[in-house]
């Protein structure tokens, strides 16, 4: 008999684990991942480029924008009210710590949804088909359903289960990247 486990006990469990990952691991796991991803096919045709900015236990985004910002553009989420709006990335100067403390772009607007390559979506579980499972504020699902770009879920080992569980407003990513 399979146990049914909920979203919210899921959380706590990936959470934990993430407490107990040296910086060390994260360091070495977030580099495995920008490895893959640069042997990409779509992330080596992708001109635009959703990304995040990183937060403390989180696949660390940061070296990656730095490195890769002068040669595709990157969008980064900015946090206005209940959504997620999306500005261009023009250095680290520019940005301002902003909702939940996370470092914000105060460029221009990006509103050009349809001309979105690809998008690098964090999250606190994923499985392997894709289900993505975030802190549960719905911020991602409502901005992926205004996207039609390629989506890839990023993720530490730690946060990867067998499987997610699903709400029908729950919106899954073409792919998950995670340390092999």
């Amino acid at each position: 008999m399979e146990i049914e486990i909920n979203k919210t006990d899921l959380r706590k469990r990936i959470r934990q684990a993430l407490k107990g990952m040296s910086k060390e691991q994260c360091v070495n796991e977030s580099q495995n991942i920008w490895s893959q991803l640069e042997h990409d096919p779509v992330f080596e045709k992708a001109e635009t480029i959703l990304l995040y900015w990183s937060l403390e236990n989180e696949v660390e985004t940061r070296p990656f924008i730095e490195k890769w910002s002068n040669r595709k553009k990157i969008l980064l989420p900015v946090v206005i009210g209940d959504i997620l709006v999306l500005r261009v990335y023009e250095g680290v100067a520019l940005m301002r710590e902003g909702a939940y403390g996370i470092l914000e772009p105060q460029g221009r607007e990006w509103e050009d949804y349809g001309n979105i390559d690809l998008c690098i979506i964090p999250g606190v579980g994923f499985d392997k088909e894709g289900h993505r499972m975030g802190h549960g504020k719905g911020y991602y699902d409502r901005l992926l359903n205004r996207l039609h770009a390629t989506t890839y879920g990023i993720c530490f080992s730690t946060q990867l289960v067998d499987k997610i569980p699903t709400d029908p407003w729950d919106i899954g990513v073409d792919k998950v990247i995670y340390p092999l």
